[in-house]
């Protein structure tokens, strides 16, 4: 390897390196479609009409003090009285009484009496 040699190499790198990273990109957008592509084959969508009874899922937050691992998942049943956006639904508990927020689609799901 000779110093001109090595000055020649030095530059040909340099010109291929966006080449390079464009190619890099390029597969890491095609990896990228590919694995939102397997995600979104087995996502279900859930559509909920007005007047449907749905349950609401329990979290740590709304679980009952002491409750331990043997507490119930779901909590409801709740009327949907209106669709507030995409996935988003506002409910009322069977009293009567309207629940505070929103709650989205992916945290219901359809009471049967």
């Amino acid at each position: 390897m000779t110093e001109e040699r090595n000055q020649a190499e030095l530059i040909h790198n340099l010109d291929t390196v966006e080449e390079l990273g464009e190619d890099a990109r390029m597969r890491m957008a095609a990896y990228h479609q590919e694995v939102e592509r397997s995600f979104n084959k087995n996502v279900r969508t859930r559509v909920f009409k007005l007047g449907d009874w749905v349950l609401r899922k329990v979290y740590e937050n709304t679980r009952e003090v002491n409750a331990g691992k043997l507490a119930p998942n779901w909590e409801g049943p709740y009327e949907i009285i209106k669709v507030v956006g995409n996935g988003a639904y506002r409910l009322r508990n069977a009293e009567g009484k309207e629940v505070q927020q929103s709650w989205n689609a992916a945290h219901l799901k359809l009471y049967h009496f």
